[in-house]
């Protein structure tokens, strides 16, 4: 069994996908537009055939997948939820990301010692998904 984060991001996914390879290194192994697709069928808006219907992302043995939604839906609003992001044994990779995902964006918690050992930071990034990044260094 593997569970997979799926993010929605209301038409600029194929920029948010950019960002996170910056971020994150990795590629975009899948990516699908809606154009040529069965919702291409006449009835979808003008400028979403070129929208994200699905992709992959995948970088260092981990994977989430993302797309711009459907045409019409109201924009994403993520809560209760975090990309949680574990990189051992390298703090300054760690920090580096954290910063890079940081960019743009808001930090919650600056990325430091916490009290239970390692390093631990947590912000919101510019397209609204919350991050929590930590390491055992």
């Amino acid at each position: 069994m593997q569970i997979e984060a799926y993010l929605f991001f209301g038409g600029n996914c194929e920029e948010a996908l950019g960002f996170y390879r910056q971020c994150l290194g990795g590629e975009v192994p899948t990516l699908m537009r809606y154009g040529g697709s069965p919702m291409d069928n006449g009835q979808l808006p003008a400028g979403w055939k070129e929208k994200v219907m699905h992709a992959t992302f995948e970088s260092t043995g981990a994977r989430f997948m993302a797309s711009d939604g459907m045409p019409g839906e109201p924009p994403p609003s993520y809560g209760g939820f975090s990309m949680a992001l574990h990189l051992p044994g390298d703090v300054e990779r760690a920090r580096r990301t954290f910063d890079a995902l940081a960019e743009g964006g808001r930090v919650a918690v600056p990325f430091s010692p916490p009290f239970w050992g390692g390093h631990f930071g947590m912000l919101t990034d510019r397209f609204g998904v919350p991050w929590m990044v930590t390491t055992d260094q």
